[in-house]
């Protein structure tokens, strides 16, 4: 049992304070602000009138910026090298694109030539919400993944930021993508436009949610020991 227990204590992340969450995320959240004021007036393109190119932008700005983070958060930091960390969430961004592309396509995305580069990068961005963060910190750990993706059971901060963000995308996705199928024959109901602007608001929204559930996890905590 004590080599068990150490062995958990090993492979455990650096415990993560509130502030240092809230730090976390206004950084990805201002990346993300960033990315669009870039969009806007450097290119003057939105997800609207060019979402290849927005979601490019929103990629390379957001994607760095969370592999950097998230990497400092690495369970397994005996074996696992800051650098190392940075390596499996650039792997995991790859690997979860193609998740993330051959998800949609299933689900009803277009196919053809003109949409490849629309599907590609709206894929990279998803899977910069959802994968690269879970890949920085466990790497190839399948019982964390399974914890919090499969069962949705985070047991700390750590858990929470990573956890709630990428749900909050892929279900801010799955309803603007609703739009999609009606017959209004607005622009922004091509594809990936009202799917992306949910996953954005979706992600956002669920990483001010992870605060609170961390916040609120660890009242019951201090609650419970006194």
């Amino acid at each position: 049992m004590e080599t068990e227990k150490k062995e958990m204590t090993s492979k455990a992340s650096p415990p993560v304070s509130i502030a240092e969450a809230f730090f976390v995320h206004l950084i990805c959240g201002l990346g993300l602000a960033l990315a669009f004021l870039i969009a806007r007036h450097v290119y003057s393109a939105d997800l609207i009138s060019d979402p290849s190119r927005t979601l490019f932008l929103i990629l390379i700005v957001e994607c760095p910026i969370v592999i950097l983070l998230y990497s400092r958060y690495r369970t397994d930091r005996e074996q696992c090298s800051y650098l190392k960390a940075m390596a499996r969430g650039i792997l995991g961004l790859l690997a979860g694109a193609i998740i993330n592309a051959f998800g949609a396509i299933v689900l009803g995305a277009p196919i053809g030539a003109q949409y490849l580069l629309k599907t590609l990068n709206w894929s990279l961005v998803m899977s910069s919400f959802g994968v690269v963060p879970s890949a920085c910190v466990f790497g190839s750990s399948w019982m964390d993944w399974q914890r919090l993706f499969a069962y949705t059971k985070p047991n700390g901060t750590i858990d929470h930021m990573i956890c709630i963000p990428a749900h909050g995308a892929i279900i801010g996705a799955w309803f603007g993508a609703w739009p999609m199928p009606l017959d209004w024959e607005r622009p922004w109901q091509e594809w990936p436009i009202c799917v992306s602007y949910g996953a954005v608001i979706g992600y956002s929204i669920a990483m001010v949610a992870s605060l609170a559930f961390s916040h609120a996890r660890s009242g019951l905590q201090h609650v419970k020991r006194d």
